[in-house]
């Protein structure tokens, strides 16, 4: 772990270049010489929930010289066996763990990786900063406002590199269209409007309450969340539907785009958010939270509205998603395929689109290994702070939504104007687990 940041990034040019995609690198990736990794050179990694994006951002890990995964961590023995086997046939041996807190004892891990539900993200980030890992969490960050302030305060007292799944930070086509936004071209900016048109999502079936399937420990699955009976619903991908594990949309490519309208308009947090929507394309299926969502953030000067549907895929500007900056001289629309600028008559000239030119999660990957070699807390694209004020934003517009009132908040006091908004400040911890207070 002393090791210089030199090393580590000539090391990272040699994968990317047998990876044929040296060119998609920084500069600053690209200027060293090729060279291999020393066994003193070593970041050992382990992943803790490997079905989803887990297994994606341990596998784009991976790919970073000197990264080797020593661990894997899951409470469905299923899909811990066929990760672990995966691994085997690429010559890779690897602890098996059930309990993510034996793993965290382990002494060889460096950094892990937790792409668990949402509703575990608080613990089990907070518990390995507690034992000394550089952590690379999932979004959304935390599963409701007082979780993110927790989180926070954990890297902050544990002193650990902790990088948030929020990969678009890293991408370099998001950032150039950031850059334009903040050049003042577009004129004064009063609206930005982000979205997710998700028109494959199907709707999500009744299905009767059974037994867990075999090798599923499904009370650890449950850790903090209301005990109910197993239901196939709220397993695995679908958890995110039901308010116990997660937000919905909202907080599951709202947390990716919002983020961005944000970044734009150098925004913390809103005076005011209200929300309209419901379950008007699958009024009856199994699903609890809103498959369509409008929801409107005030800020000084300009509001941000978030849109979502299911089955739908015709968004603005054609888009299925995106994020939209509209000017008095033009709006710049931007997706993960690029960005252009369409002018407000002729008050500027057009941008044609910006393709992607690189794969953001693999960006991202580096840049947080990066920053464990170097110990430069300041070079994350994605911190703890990024993460939480997304995720808390989009937690103000799911409370909104969920109390149907437009909402005021208090910056200073840290909560709503509303009893009844406060309601929903912090998840509900069950089962004997308690919500980490760090102090």
């Amino acid at each position: 772990m002393n090791n210089s940041r030199r090393n580590f990034i000539r090391s990272a040019s040699t994968l990317m270049a047998g990876a044929g995609l040296v060119s998609a690198l920084p500069g600053s990736l690209q200027a060293f010489p090729l060279k291999m990794v020393a066994p003193s050179d070593r970041l050992n990694v382990a992943a803790i929930g490997i079905n989803g994006m887990g297994w994606a951002d341990l596998t784009s890990l991976m790919k970073v010289p000197g990264v080797q995964c020593v661990a894997l961590c899951d409470v469905d023995k299923n899909v811990l066996d066929k990760r672990v086997a995966e691994l085997a046939q690429k010559g890779i041996k690897v602890k098996a763990y059930s309990d993510y807190r034996r793993l965290l004892e382990d002494k060889d891990i460096d950094a892990v990786v937790i792409g668990t539900p949402d509703h575990w993200h608080c613990l089990q980030m907070t518990d390995a900063c507690s034992a000394g890992k550089d952590v690379y969490v999932e979004k959304p960050m935390g599963n409701s406002i007082i979780e993110c302030r927790s989180m926070v305060a954990a890297q902050k007292k544990y002193g650990r590199i902790v990088q948030v799944g929020q990969w678009q930070r890293s991408q370099q086509h998001f950032r150039d269209a950031i850059d334009f936004v903040h050049s003042g071209k577009l004129g004064q900016i009063r609206l930005v409007k982000a979205w997710a048109y998700m028109g494959w999502m199907n709707s999500v079936p009744v299905k009767p309450d059974g037994p867990a399937p075999a090798g599923v420990d499904y009370k650890s699955w449950l850790g903090p969340a209301t005990m109910r009976p197993f239901n196939e619903n709220r397993f695995h991908f679908t958890f995110r539907w039901f308010w116990d594990y997660a937000g919905g949309l909202m907080t599951d490519w709202g947390v990716h785009l919002l983020d961005y309208a944000l970044l734009g308009m150098k925004s913390t947090a809103p005076k005011s958010v209200m929300a309209a929507g419901g379950k008007f394309a699958y009024p009856k299926d199994a699903s609890e939270t809103p498959d369509t969502l409008t929801t409107v953030y005030e800020f000084d000067g300009y509001n941000i509205q978030w849109e979502q549907a299911v089955g739908i895929s015709g968004g603005n500007y054609g888009r299925d998603h995106g994020i939209a900056f509209i000017g008095n001289n033009g709006t710049l629309v931007l997706d993960r395929g690029g960005w252009e600028v369409i002018p407000e008559d002729n008050r500027m000239a057009a941008v044609p689109r910006q393709k992607s030119v690189d794969n953001g999660l693999d960006m991202h990957t580096i840049n947080f290994a990066n920053a464990i070699k170097t110990r430069d807390f300041s070079s994350l694209h994605a911190p703890v702070e990024v993460g939480a004020l997304v995720a808390v934003t989009s937690q103000m517009g799911n409370i909104a939504y969920r109390t149907g009132k437009k909402v005021y908040w208090n910056q200073e006091a840290g909560k709503f104007t509303d009893n009844d908004a406060n309601k929903y400040l912090a998840a509900q911890y069950n089962n004997g687990y308690k919500l980490p207070i760090i102090k």
